[in-house]
């Protein structure tokens, strides 16, 4: 099996190996080895008793034409309608056994492709489309399950029907063995060469079907552009194209099917079948009833030629969308778990040692970030848009890893604690809030699943979220649309400070998290925050100035790097870049920045 580095590792039974699509596929297979077998043991014994019918009638045409002994003529077709009644009960068995297998495989590699999606790092699903995923998530898994069943089932079954021709002709006459001996070779080569092609397209129609399913998903996401520029028509544009590419794709897999060469090859093996059994009656070495009997069982060979169009065609996208699965599965990410990391209770001290980073390679945000910050301080990180700020908070909790440097939290390597542990002690209320299409309870404790009602209205009013939350009809219980979108700005942001708050973590990020929330909210929830930050490291990225003022140590950053840093009294008279920031997002007189500019000393190092 294939190790992959993973934030989030799954607690899971299921172990298969990843080094091939067909042993992915076998693996998944053979941790049901009762199912399989029940499959097995159907699929033969409705060959078998599918074979005892030609020489049932066979024995029933010598009966009539040598003796005309119809009491014998009637033991027979008792027989026979015994033998196909449990043949009937029989295939049920393997029908349930192939229909189980099929939705327990379906079911284990959809918990495996999630749990390793969830372990992937933001630095991979920042550039995977989310359609994609969701294509292979929900349409890739589902080809699975078809791969199973009706596909291996009914490759099985057409296997055993393959093989009783070949061991009950030479029962008959040794040389019937000709007929049988000669088809199957011919026959899998001409499925191996069908299989081979229905490969390639499948690959490309589940390719096809991923991107197109990344536009539907982007555009509805973005639904609001679209109707606000009027692009509907343009989108349904593009999108129809996808359609269409597709479409063609289906077409080009269907042509392949239509040139299914095993339906001539079968017309082909049944006249040969016939003429070597007319030349052995006609040398009296067979005869009318073991004719019969040898054509009804080359007749047993419609099944497999007929039914592996179809089902070859289940297995060859079943392979290609294991191999897709595999691919997100197997996809190496940038973080790791790190199980055997530490794990203390964390006191919030904080420290960036000539730091730098990029999202990207060959493209840096952050240059040599250094600064420290002691245990229950709060700190302001402030800045022009795409200064680095937010890119800088990530790497506490790695949700990115460093390209150089070290962050310490309390003197430890973060990349030397225990994943959970660390980010389990820092909650981040983000710019951009996202809530789950769930209750407001269920968003509030999402970081705490175990907290009961009385500690989320505690958060909520300490949010200053509790009064509105009380004014829908259900309350706590009132399910929000997807992302919040049935919410204010206000109200999304005052949902995350409440989840933040219940969480109690020893660091607290806020990323300009009061930035939709009018004056008047702003001042209460501003007094909520500052009984949250006491006795905890508080870290604000805002421009405005009632935070700053309060925060003990100051940040400034311009172009990914720290121009200065120190108190707000001591940054407006020696900080340019500082004054400017307030000068932009405060309403400063410009006058007054450029009388300060020219009076303020230079500060070393710092960029204008």
């Amino acid at each position: 099996m294939v190790e992959t580095s993973a934030e989030f590792v799954a607690h899971s039974s299921i172990r298969t190996d990843h080094s091939s699509p067909g042993r992915f596929i076998w693996s998944h297979i053979r941790r049901h080895p009762w199912v399989g077998l029940g499959m097995i043991l159907g699929a033969f014994s409705n060959a078998a008793l599918a074979s005892v019918l030609p020489y049932l009638i066979g024995e029933a045409f010598n009966a009539i034409v040598d003796s005309k002994d119809m009491q014998r003529v009637g033991y027979l077709s008792l027989v026979i309608v015994v033998s196909q009644l449990i043949r009937g009960g029989l295939q049920l068995m393997r029908n349930f056994s192939s229909e189980t297998f099929a939705q327990r495989v379906e079911r284990d590699v959809r918990d495996e492709l999630y749990a390793s999606l969830l372990g992937k790092s933001m630095a991979y699903h920042d550039l995977q489309p989310v359609g994609e995923i969701m294509a292979r998530v929900a349409n890739d898994v589902r080809e699975m399950n078809f791969f199973m069943s009706p596909g291996l089932n009914m490759v099985v079954g057409s296997g055993m029907f393959l093989l009783m021709p070949l061991i009950a002709s030479p029962m008959i006459h040794p040389a019937l063995i000709l007929t049988p001996a000669l088809f199957i070779p011919i026959y899998a080569f001409v499925q191996y060469r069908y299989v081979k092609s229905l490969h390639r397209v499948a690959q490309d129609v589940r390719a096809r079907f991923g991107r197109m399913n990344a536009r539907l998903a982007e555009t509805l996401d973005g639904i609001e552009v679209v109707k606000g520029t009027a692009q509907e028509e343009q989108e349904s544009a593009r999108l129809s194209k996808l359609i269409d590419d597709v479409r063609d794709r289906f077409i080009d897999q269907g042509k392949i099917e239509a040139r299914y060469f095993a339906i001539l090859l079968f017309g082909i093996a049944v006249v040969g079948a016939f003429l070597h059994a007319a030349i052995l009656y006609r040398a009296n070495a067979i005869d009318i009833g073991d004719a019969i009997a040898f054509m009804g069982l080359i007749s047993l060979f419609d099944f497999p030629v007929f039914t592996s169009s179809f089902s070859l065609a289940r297995l060859a996208s079943g392979l290609a969308s294991a191999e897709r699965i595999l691919n997100v599965i197997t996809a190496k990410t940038d973080l790791d778990q790190n199980e055997e990391g530490l794990r203390p209770g964390m006191k919030g001290s904080l420290t960036f040692e000539q730091v730098n980073f990029s999202f990207m390679p060959g493209s840096l945000v952050l240059h040599d970030i250094s600064f420290s910050i002691e245990p229950g301080q709060t700190v302001a990180i402030v800045g022009q848009t795409g200064s680095g700020k937010s890119a800088l908070t990530k790497l506490i909790n790695r949700t990115y890893d460093v390209d150089a440097g070290r962050v310490l939290v309390d003197g430890i390597d973060v990349r030397d604690w225990y994943l959970a542990a660390l980010r389990s002690q820092i909650s981040i209320i983000e710019q951009e809030i996202f809530l789950f299409s769930r209750t407001i309870a269920d968003n509030i404790r999402f970081g705490c699943p175990g907290a009961n009602q009385q500690a989320v209205e505690e958060a909520a009013k300490k949010a200053q979220a509790h009064e509105f939350i009380m004014s829908f009809p259900e309350g706590y219980e009132t399910v929000i649309g997807q992302r919040g979108v049935t919410l204010s700005g206000g109200q999304r942001q005052r949902l995350a400070i409440a989840r933040a708050f219940l969480t109690d973590p020893r660091i607290l990020i806020l990323d300009d998290s009061t930035s939709a929330i009018d004056s008047a909210t702003e001042d209460r929830i501003q007094k909520a925050i500052w009984a949250a930050a006491r006795g905890r490291t508080t870290i604000l990225i805002t421009h405005r100035l009632s935070q700053i003022r309060w925060a003990d140590h100051i940040i400034v950053m311009r172009k990914g790097r720290i121009v200065a840093q120190g108190r707000h009294e001591d940054l407006i008279q020696q900080s340019n870049a500082y004054r400017r920031i307030f000068a932009r997002y405060e309403g400063v007189d410009e006058k007054t920045v450029d009388s300060a500019d020219e009076s303020a000393p230079p500060v070393p190092g710092e960029a204008i």
